[in-house]
């Protein structure tokens, strides 16, 4: 039994008839098109096809951003038993061992079948170049582009993609939400400007939609992440887990009035600074780890040391560096920073916390399973045991290799054994026949706002019961006049989805009365070891 129980308004965002909507059919529908959606699409053969629902352009996702690298054993010196060690220690008592090993393991092969398909990571003397970041114990990350990671893998990806005859690819769609019926997962509903509406039966799905940062006003993610997957898994039944743990990224560029951009884990784990406002270099405070310390330490500190200061931000200090390191090693963000006049070799990089990576999710199993059948799921939608309750840096692209690979053979051998039946099931959506007032028109723009610096506000990096019961009834709110309304484009479905995220991300962090990983309350400050264990989410409403 869930520990959560909760009731959407409405099991579908809007009205819908079979026979006034078109269909399509294809054996494995794999919504989202990251890393881990794009592995899962590699992985189903011929002669069954693979159709895989993007939100925006193909080259747009969390997987295209990430700057840092994928992690793995790669070098003599290091151990899969210290990748191992490391990544439970970051954890914080809530990974699941066997899910580790299993990851850590595949980790060196996985990062070389990426090589096969034409990746060109950096190299130094012909051998992977390798950097480290906070928590790990050795150099094991491998990077490209010096800093641009995950554009040279996706780049790689899309282009294996693109090849492929079994594989078609939907961009600037909107998945509104899964089919289900008798209990089963049946495909999905998307909508794209040119088609409206459009029934996308499967044999299986596969949902890789990514993360949930821009539920919170400052966020690394790009502005396509906003929850859709976890919230489109939630209404369909399928069970949640761990939706109180975000990651904060402890080091994003922060310029009054720009937009925020990702300040590489791998800048501190090159040698670079932590300073405050004063110029102490103030991480000898908080942990012998100094700037290596995992992400959830140094968030804190950093938001700590803010308000002893009184300052909006901190600063890196790269400038102890060899500025030809630095060119090379750190060309994306030396680029970014220079837009607003900084030299990063000599000029100390304003930086302050942002949400970041979405710990918590839909539940799997060790083959990608969620426990709705006909329901698969990888990438940062999930809760795959990996993380427990913080991630370890660049742990994220690997767990989207593996767990998309696993996910796209596991629905392939599903799905060949089902029959082609080109039919339509009867669905309907449970709406009701009167339509609803809808004469008052919502400013989208404004609730979302609301929205985010609520969330920031009082569901960030430090919480408590207060903050949270308020930061619960304010969503509550605005839901209620949300989530009563049909909207007709992606704007309000968003909105929508992250309404309810938020809601479950609210419940779930208000129940673990603890501080654990990402997860810190002021008025829980110490781990309690009897708290080591999933908060489960489930809704109530599961028919159709």
């Amino acid at each position: 039994m869930a520990d959560i129980n909760f009731s959407p308004l409405h099991r579908y965002l809007v009205r819908f008839h079979p026979k006034r909507i078109p269909h399509a059919f294809t054996d494995v529908l794999i919504l989202g098109g990251g890393i881990a959606g794009l592995s899962a699409a590699l992985e189903v053969p011929a002669p069954l096809q693979a159709t895989v629902i993007t939100k925006d352009a193909l080259v747009q996702s969390n997987s295209v951003y990430a700057q840092g690298g994928i992690a793995g054993v790669l070098d003599p010196l290091d151990e899969i038993a210290n990748h191992i060690a490391d990544t439970i220690t970051a954890g914080k008592g809530m990974c699941d061992p066997d899910v580790v090993e299993m990851v850590i393991r595949e980790a060196p092969e996985r990062i070389q079948q990426l090589i096969r398909l034409g990746t060109q990571f950096d190299r130094e003397d012909g051998e992977l170049a390798l950097t480290r970041e906070g928590g790990h114990s050795h150099r094991r990350i491998a990077h490209a582009l010096g800093d641009a990671t995950g554009k040279e893998i996706m780049r790689a990806m899309i282009a294996e993609v693109n090849q492929s005859e079994r594989i078609q690819c939907w961009p600037e769609t909107f998945t509104i939400d899964l089919l289900t019926y008798e209990g089963v997962c049946r495909g999905a509903l998307v909508w794209n400007p040119h088609h409206g509406k459009t029934f996308v039966w499967a044999k299986q799905t596969i949902l890789a939609t990514g993360g949930a940062g821009c539920l919170f006003r400052e966020t690394t993610n790009p502005q396509i992440a906003t929850a859709d997957g976890h919230a489109i898994a939630a209404r369909a039944g399928a069970e949640m887990r761990d939706m109180e743990f975000m990651q904060f990224h402890p080091t994003v560029l922060y310029i009054a009035g720009s937009s925020r951009h990702l300040i590489s884990e791998a800048v501190r784990g090159e040698g670079a600074y932590l300073r405050d406002a004063t110029g102490h270099r103030f991480m000898a405070d908080y942990d012998d780890r100094l700037e290596l310390a995992p992400r959830d330490v140094v968030s804190q500190a950093i938001t700590l040391q803010m308000k002893k200061t009184n300052h909006p931000n901190v600063f890196l200090d790269l400038t102890h560096l060899p500025p030809e390191m630095i060119k090379e090693r750190f060309p994306h963000i030396g680029k970014v920073c220079a837009e607003f006049g900084l030299n990063i070799a000599h000029d100390l990089i304003p930086v302050r916390p942002g949400a970041h990576y979405m710990v918590g999710g839909v539940t799997v199993d060790r083959d990608a399973r969620t426990t709705l059948p006909g329901l698969w799921a990888a990438g940062e939608v999930t809760s795959t045991g990996l993380h427990g309750a913080n991630r370890l840096a660049s742990n994220s692209l690997l767990e989207g290799v593996v767990y998309g690979r696993l996910a796209g053979h596991g629905a392939a051998v599903a799905a060949a054994e089902i029959p082609d039946q080109y039919r339509a099931l009867p669905l309907e959506s449970d709406w009701p026949t009167v339509s609803i007032d809808d004469k008052d028109q919502l400013d989208l723009k404004d609730l979302r706002n609301s929205l985010t610096s609520e969330m920031w506000r009082k569901v960030g990096i430090q919480r408590d019961d207060t903050d949270l019961n308020e930061a619960g009834q304010n969503v509550e709110f605005w839901n209620r006049y949300v989530a009563s309304r049909e909207f007709a484009s992606p704007e309000g479905w968003e909105l929508q989805n992250m309404m309810l995220a938020a809601k479950l991300m609210i419940a779930a962090a208000r129940q673990r009365t603890e501080s654990r990983g990402v997860h810190f309350r002021h008025d829980y400050p110490e781990t309690d070891p009897a708290q080591s264990c999933h908060i489960t989410m489930v809704a109530k409403r599961t028919e159709a």
